[in-house]
């Protein structure tokens, strides 16, 4: 009897310390879970868009979260708005373009270009073919609308008044926001700065036959690019490895499947309602994310002569006052390998 008794209370020992172990262990788990999920913050400069509907669908995809990220976008008002999220600390990567990063370099911001987004340019200035713009001379005296004084598309409207010898003061700039072409529609304005994207919006509105000049044919820099303080370079590079190989792989995800993306985008995007306006976005959008670099290199990859380029481009017709060398600011170090 005795040796029976002694055998259940060791056994429920055994059984009670089994547990306590197995908790213990469910503990050390989820802690262990919960610190492997590392939290990317994006300052992006828009309010999220078709266009970027990658990058809006990892409840969906999980291309972030399988590489254990936590990715938040932070909206912003032009890629000036994404710089500043970064430089306060608001946000570890941003989504902008490089004429914000030049102004802030010029500046004496300490920052590195990880990632090239878009290769190509794609602002251009659009009027109604009434209003007889043709060239960029025509725009002398004219009014004409920005997403915002902070935007790539002001700045890439600046490049063009330089270029043929206007400035600012040349003309009349206002502050129309995302949708832009309203004001152009209504004759607020008399061109407006925008994207090719844009354009389609626009033309899906209502927008009448227009004239077009494409910035590219003037200055052709990446529209925009990732980039992130020297300070979090040097302190998370395996989180921004990381991020860069999820984004990388979404943006694949989105070239190859346009119609996938366009559908998503109905639910991710503030202006995905239309599901073939959101196809034509994405399929620009995926031109302007290769060029014979990436096509050697992959997406994202990185020339720094090509920033140079726009960067001594921005000196010579005054935008900056220094002498920037991007090749202290482009690393290609965090780029995932083919």
């Amino acid at each position: 009897m005795k040796k029976r008794w002694l055998v259940t209370i060791l056994l429920c020992m055994t059984v009670l310390m089994s547990a306590c172990g197995a908790k213990g262990e469910n503990k050390e788990t989820a802690k262990s879970s919960s610190t492997d999920v590392q939290t990317i913050r994006v300052a992006n400069w828009s309010k999220p868009l078709t266009e970027q509907t990658n990058l809006l669908v990892d409840e969906k995809k999980h291309f972030f979260k399988d590489k254990g990220l936590d990715v938040t976008i932070i909206p912003g008002a032009g890629g000036g708005d994404a710089i500043k999220n970064i430089l306060s600390g608001k946000a570890d990567i941003a989504f902008t373009d490089p004429g914000s990063l030049f102004f802030a370099l010029d500046k004496g911001e300490k920052l590195k270009v990880i990632y090239n987004i878009y290769p190509q340019n794609v602002f251009n200035i659009v009027s109604l073919k009434e209003a007889n713009i043709n060239k960029p001379e025509d725009l002398k005296g004219k009014t004409i609308g920005v997403y915002s004084l902070s935007s790539g598309t002001r700045q890439n409207l600046l490049v063009l008044l330089h270029q043929v010898g206007l400035s600012e003061n040349d003309v009349k700039i206002v502050e129309t926001g995302l949708l832009n072409f309203a004001p152009l529609m209504q004759g607020q304005v008399d061109a407006t700065a925008a994207t090719d994207t844009g354009l389609v919006v626009g033309q899906a509105k209502g927008l009448e036959e227009v004239n077009v000049m494409n910035v590219k044919d003037y200055l052709n820099v990446p529209s925009d690019v990732f980039v992130v303080t020297e300070k979090t370079y040097q302190e998370k590079q395996q989180e921004l490895k990381d991020f860069l190989e999820a984004y990388r792989n979404s943006a694949q995800w989105m070239i190859e499947s346009p119609e996938e993306a366009a559908a998503l985008a109905k639910t991710y995007a503030i202006d995905g309602k239309d599901e073939q306006q959101n196809l034509e976005i994405i399929k620009l959008r995926n031109a302007s994310s290769v060029s014979p670099e990436t096509e050697q290199h992959g997406l994202g990859a990185l020339d720094a002569n090509i920033l140079q380029d726009g960067a001594d481009t921005y000196q010579k017709l005054g935008l900056i006052k220094e002498k920037l060398n991007m090749d202290e600011v482009v690393v290609d170090t965090l780029l995932p390998k083919q």
